[in-house]
């Protein structure tokens, strides 16, 4: 028998700020925890493992139970709940977590070959930071967890083994093991995911809880909230327990993307539970969607050149009047609604940018981690907060075209090739735009005065580019300087 080690509701794993690592049972008892560490992939897949952690402890039927139970209520359910279920929590041993002992049948990969940010193989290492090196047990919990749905897509998993019998899903059309497909919380380009947090982790967890009837209305996971994969793992791809993970709001926290088992010095890890995507109209809660798309849905994606406070009211549209054509964060619509309950929280954003060639994902050059967090108070936000957010963002957007136009066609005066450079200079306004992002959303309802001032200072940062880029020192580049100087009206109000 493999002995019990490791058990990750007393050791500690997971990364939170000014504390290092901590366990689970850390996480859910000390409230003086006010946000958790690491790089924003693992931020989201922690979170997601407290939420199915909490919502199998305890998952009120409506809004009155939600309330009447309180953080306190919560916060024991789940204590007595991973006392209930502390041998589920082992990483090592006879039932290790989130593992499969038939996963040894599969190819065994050293832990660098499947963390993201790990240069292997071929691939050329640029900084110390993605050398493979010796990873200890909290840094294999953390990998495991990752494994489940952010997994990539490519060559790093053994598809020659099949547990399911008669399962077709991990081969080809001649017959041959297929490549395997990405993590369902990653999706091809890298999904973006945002989470409401409060005044610590233990508050942000009772915020975030799904209702029964909340999960019933959204209508996209027909098994309800589900059995947590580490009370009940499935045995093969397309088992029973399977098929339940698939349509179940558990499915999607835990998604089992990767059969693994960790060895001494690697892990075996073959395509687990494949998951329907957003094309079929299901996502991660925490995902924002436009299912209304066409000629099919359509996501947020991460894009490192356009930080994710930038896409705020694409996140918050279900606050349009015309919400039936809007994108739509079932995860920000259900903890905004309990927005009386909360004074002060904020929206944080978050995720990675990958490239993908013939089914293979990595990271480039040009990809990276992004994450942001905007502070809100619950008196200000709702309908109108969200017209006049809209409307000046409108307004920052129109500046940051203007200034585009306007380098790109100095330098087209002068016969000098002028995009990359328009490029830079927009990127340089937005940035100087990000500082100022949280004074927009603490005066952007019911301060028109002070509306109009900000909207003074953001027509200053573009005209104050376009000359650092733009110089104006011979006759022809005064010339091409004048005629294309950005004019940028300021309105009171629109």
């Amino acid at each position: 028998m493999t002995e019990n080690k490791f058990n990750l509701i007393d050791e500690k794993w997971i990364p939170v700020t000014d504390k290092g690592k901590v366990s689970l049972r850390t996480i859910f008892t000390d409230e003086t925890i006010t946000a958790l560490g690491g790089n924003p992939i693992e931020k989201i897949a922690v979170f997601k493992l407290l939420l199915a952690i909490a919502q199998s402890a305890y998952t009120p039927e409506n809004e009155t139970e939600w309330k009447k139970i309180g953080v306190k209520g919560v916060q024991d359910k789940i204590l007595e709940y991973l006392d209930k279920h502390y041998d589920c929590f082992w990483l090592y041993g006879e039932n290790p977590f989130l593992q499969m002992k038939d996963a040894k049948k599969a190819k065994k990969y050293s832990f660098g070959e499947l963390q993201m940010e790990i240069a292997t193989g071929n691939t050329s290492v640029v900084t110390e930071i993605q050398a493979e090196k010796e990873i200890d047990d909290s840094e294999k919990a953390m990998l495991v967890l990752l494994l489940m749905g952010f997994a990539f897509g490519g060559k790093k998993a053994d598809n020659s083994v099949v547990l399911t019998s008669g399962y077709t899903g991990k081969t080809n059309e001649k017959g041959k093991p297929s490549t395997p497909k990405f993590g369902s919380s990653l999706g091809y380009q890298g999904m973006l995911h945002s989470f409401v947090f409060t005044t610590s982790i233990l508050n942000s967890i009772y915020f975030n809880i799904f209702t029964q009837n909340r999960i019933s209305e959204i209508k996209i996971y027909p098994n309800g909230v589900g059995i947590a994969p580490w009370e009940k793992m499935p045995v093969g791809e397309n088992d029973d327990i399977a098929k339940s993970l698939k349509s179940s709001y558990m499915g999607r926290l835990i998604p089992i993307n990767r059969f693994v088992l960790i060895d001494e010095d690697g892990i075996h890890n073959t395509e687990g539970i494949t998951h329907p995507s957003y094309e079929n109209y299901v996502v991660d809660p925490s995902v924002t969607v436009f299912f209304n798309a066409k000629p099919k849905p359509k996501v947020l994606w991460v894009d490192p050149e356009k930080k994710p406070w930038r896409m705020l009211t694409s996140m918050l549209s279900f606050w349009s009047t015309s919400k039936s054509d809007n994108f739509k964060c079932f995860q920000l619509e259900n903890v905004l609604e309990r927005k009386k309950d909360m004074t002060v929280f904020s929206i944080w954003s978050g995720g990675v940018r990958v490239s993908s060639n013939a089914g293979e994902q990595y990271l480039t050059g040009t990809d990276n981690f992004v994450e942001s967090e905007v502070m809100l108070s619950s008196d200000l936000i709702g309908e109108s907060f969200y017209g006049y957010l809209e409307n000046e963002m409108k307004y920052w957007e129109e500046n940051a075209d203007i200034l585009y136009k306007s380098i790109f066609h100095y330098f087209s005066e002068l016969h000098n090739e002028g995009k990359s450079l328009a490029v830079q200079g927009t990127n340089l306004y937005w940035q100087l735009c990000e500082g100022e992002f949280q004074t927009l959303n603490d005066i952007c309802y019911g301060n028109p005065e002070k509306r109009y001032e900000l909207r003074k200072k953001i027509r200053s940062y573009a005209l104050q580019i376009y000359n650092e880029q733009c110089p104006n020192l011979t006759a022809r580049q005064l010339e091409a300087w004048a005629k294309n100087r950005p004019v940028i009206k300021i309105k009171e109000e629109n």
